[in-house]
């Protein structure tokens, strides 16, 4: 039953231009997507310092962290992973009306996700980063032990492995970590963002 004929928002009087005026601050997200093993958890912590530094009131939402609470009730199939993305958009919408600069790492393997994200909070809010890293150096790297698990079948859809990632094909930037520091792939991010937060 289609229950959204009877739902009626209310309009608030603080908005989100007033919260503007308080943060002194244009919210955006900057949605970080990459291999697992890429580095997007590093560099969104590291930008989120940055950012706190240069008195930018910011949040973070990690993919693991978000799956051990609001999303835990998901899994990896197809639908699972693209609603996986549609709350997370639903939720950096909410936080950008409320005046924060949100930063997602998620791998967000598919464009229609990543897509669905910038309709939703617009796209000039949308500032898409490809954490760009062959699958073979984020399987070198494997700091949590996933990808043996895909090879041995333990993990299925594991993305890079048995499910694809498709790669952006128009982000605002991209950061390639087996050629840059974290300290390089943040200082690059936070120049591209400097202009529209101010």
């Amino acid at each position: 039953m289609d229950t959204s004929k009877n739902l009626f928002p209310h309009k608030h009087f603080v908005d989100a231009n007033l919260r503007r005026k308080l943060t002194k601050q244009k919210p955006i997200l900057i949605w970080l997507s990459g291999l697992s093993g890429s580095g997007k958890s590093t560099i969104a912590n590291e930008l989120e310092k940055k950012l706190y530094e240069n008195k930018y009131l910011s949040y973070l939402l990690d993919g693991d962290n978000i799956r051990v609470g609001l999303n835990k009730d998901l899994g990896f199939s197809d639908n699972d992973r693209k609603e996986n993305i549609r709350r997370i958009s639903e939720v950096s919408r909410l936080m950008i009306d409320a005046g924060l600069i949100v930063i997602t790492a998620f791998i967000s393997p598919f464009e229609e996700e990543r897509k669905l994200a910038s309709t939703l909070v617009k796209a000039e809010n949308f500032y898409l980063v490809h954490v760009e890293c062959t699958v073979e150096k984020c399987e070198e790297r494997d700091v949590k032990g996933l990808y043996k698990k895909a090879r041995s079948g333990e993990i299925k859809n594991f993305t890079g492995i048995d499910s694809p990632y498709e790669i952006p094909q128009n982000p605002s930037i991209t950061v390639n970590t087996e050629n840059e520091s974290v300290e390089e792939s943040v200082n690059k991010i936070f120049k591209g963002i400097l202009q529209k937060i101010k």
